[in-house]
């Protein structure tokens, strides 16, 4: 795989029972690219191995005063030159090809994820969590990845040198054999320690942008009752305990390297000053020793790699463990022989809590709780948790989790009670798949944007005042609440999906447009099954049926007048009465 060839076609099936097993199924599945670098990488090291003994050669040849033995030092040093440089050229080239690589796999498994769970991702991860899985996490595994191949061929590289030495010179070479496994492992008992420090980092870090992402998403609601300093005084403290950890995590890593230093550095010594004796002695010749003496000296680069690879390994193994756990997530789907392809219609319905949609009508739906509303919301669309063990809705009498994904995404759509605006144009948030018979002009109109189209008129950039060329900020930030909530509405009525759930969908804008609202959805959605969780009664009085939800089942179904005189649980519901406002209209219901 080459960077050109990406995105890939199929980025496989994870192994997400750990973050090691994700690790390695990610190193697996980038094993020609790694067999790649390892060559290079053995190109490169085997090459700069090669200096130690030409030079050797050259010393020696010098002393000997022999002119053919020089020229030929000479021509293996240029040799060794070449074969350095093209190796370190193309082991960038392809490690490089590896980190991006992985990378890119990564982030297609989580964009794949994202698509299969929808809107119930953040139900069950916080979005701070994903936010840093697919940006630093995706980041750090692809470093790891990276650095694999290249530290597999200098653990290679290491082992032919030192069984190199051990035959070229036994006296100084079995030394060096016998103190190199001695300094690659040196740094190994402070590496658990290591690794702790680094995975508390990381947690840490992990905390802060989660709760920087959440304030900032919250900023104009802080603002308006004067939270913004006591988050920002959250923030900095998180940030702070970040950096401390940070410096303390720093602080073994420095150790490691100083004695990845240290160790190397007396091996030197000791090894300058037992090869000078024996070379006094006429034991060994001065070129014998100035080769092992360049090719222990030269051995430290590679050693380097021992650290590093230890570090990548450190912070990807945190990083692959939330991977993991967010691609280990699942839309839930139940045994059956067979998937279905086709888009279903019918009536939708709820065994869990026997409601009951009739197809091509407007269904209100209330819940006393609030969330349980965003939950039954959630599961009408097939978004419930797989731990929730909770029967599916069936959509024509066809269980939604047997659905094809795509079909079922076709079948219902959900609208949560804060649906997300991304940036763009107006134009281009309509720019979703539908149906093609309900226009964005009809759908703006049902959803009473008049207001909305002439602000975004006046902000147009260009000369032309037209609103579907105005760019919308992220997340809709520049428009009021109601504005961003009836924009998505008239987002959804777009898509004219077969079903329409949507939770709360005029909860921010005045009572006199929200009559409207519910007017033009009623209108617009005739033919098509409307289900709306709300407890507003002017939207529930243009329902054709209503459904009273409580304790998790259906308590009552009817009109929303009807049910106002004849359920007292419904009523303290819509109309927000206190308990002694609800004896006081029993008695004067059983008084008439």
């Amino acid at each position: 795989m080459q960077i050109r060839d990406l995105p890939y076609s199929d980025p496989g099936d994870p192994d997400v029972r750990s973050g090691p097993r994700f690790l390695y199924w990610l190193g697996r599945n980038q094993l020609p690219g790694q067999l790649k670098s390892l060559a290079w990488g053995l190109l490169h090291q085997c090459a700069i191995a090669g200096f130690p003994f030409a030079v050797g050669m050259a010393v020696q040849s010098v002393i000997d005063r022999s002119g053919g033995r020089l020229v030929v030092s000479g021509g293996l040093i240029m040799l060794c030159g070449l074969m350095t440089a093209l190796g370190d050229t193309m082991l960038h080239r392809t490690a490089v090809t590896n980190w991006i690589t992985a990378a890119a796999r990564v982030q297609q498994l989580l964009a794949r994820k994202t698509a299969q769970l929808g809107s119930a991702l953040t139900r069950r991860v916080a979005a701070g969590e994903v936010v840093a899985v697919s940006t630093g996490d995706v980041e750090k595994i692809g470093w790891f990845v990276e650095a694999l191949s290249r530290f597999a061929a200098a653990a290679t590289a290491l082992v032919l040198i030192c069984v190199g030495l051990a035959f070229y010179l036994p006296s100084l070479g079995v030394l060096v054999a016998i103190a190199m496994p001695v300094l690659a492992l040196a740094v190994l008992p402070l590496l658990p320690r290591a690794t702790q420090r680094a995975d508390i980092q990381r947690e840490k870090a992990g905390k802060a942008t989660e709760l920087a992402s959440d304030t900032v998403a919250g900023l104009r609601v802080l603002r308006g009752i004067g939270g913004e300093e006591l988050f920002l005084g959250r923030y900095r403290r998180a940030s702070q305990e970040v950096r401390k950890a940070a410096v303390r995590s720093a602080r073994m890593w420095a150790l490691i390297s100083a004695i990845q230093v240290l160790l190397p550095g007396l091996l030197l010594i000791g090894l300058v000053c037992y090869g000078a004796k024996l070379a006094s002695e006429g034991t060994i010749e001065v070129g014998q020793l100035v080769t092992v003496y360049s090719a222990v000296t030269l051995m430290l680069f590679p050693l380097r790699h021992f650290e590093e690879i230890a570090m990548a390994y450190s912070f990807s193994r945190p990083s692959a463990k939330r991977a993991a756990r967010v691609l280990s997530l699942e839309r839930t789907s139940y045994e059956t022989e067979a998937t279905v392809s086709a888009t279903p219609s019918g009536d939708l319905y709820d065994p869990a809590t026997g409601l009951l949609a009739p197809a091509g009508r407007f269904t209100a739906v209330v819940c006393g709780d609030p969330d349980a509303a965003g939950v039954l919301a959630e599961h009408l669309g097939g978004h419930a948790a797989a731990e929730e063990k909770v029967p599916s809705v069936l959509l024509g009498g066809i269980a939604l989790d047997d659905l094809e994904l795509d079909a079922a995404r076709r079948a219902v759509l959900v609208q949560d009670k804060d649906p997300v605006l991304l940036s763009g144009t107006l134009r281009e948030l309509f720019d979703v798949p539908s149906s093609g018979e309900v226009s964005a002009e009809e759908a703006l109109d049902a959803a009473h944007c008049g207001d909305v189209l002439a602000a975004l008129a006046q902000a147009s950039a260009d000369d032309s005042g037209d609103p579907m060329r105005t760019r919308i900020t992220e997340r809709g930030r520049s428009l009021s609440g109601g504005q961003r909530q009836r924009l998505a509405l008239a987002r959804s009525l777009v898509t004219d999906p077969e079903v329409l759930v949507l939770d709360e969908p005029t909860s921010a804008v005045d009572s006199h447009t929200e009559a409207r609202v519910a007017a033009g959805i009623k209108r617009l959605r005739t033919g098509r099954t409307t289900v709306v969780l709300a407890s507003s009664p002017l939207l529930l009085d243009h329902a054709d049926r209503v459904v009273f939800v409580h304790d998790g089942a259906v308590a009552a179904v009817g009109v929303h007048r009807e049910l106002v005189h004849t359920e007292p649980l419904y009523r303290a519901v819509v109309t927000r009465e206190t308990e002694e406002e609800s004896q006081a209209f029993a008695e004067i219901e059983e008084s008439a």
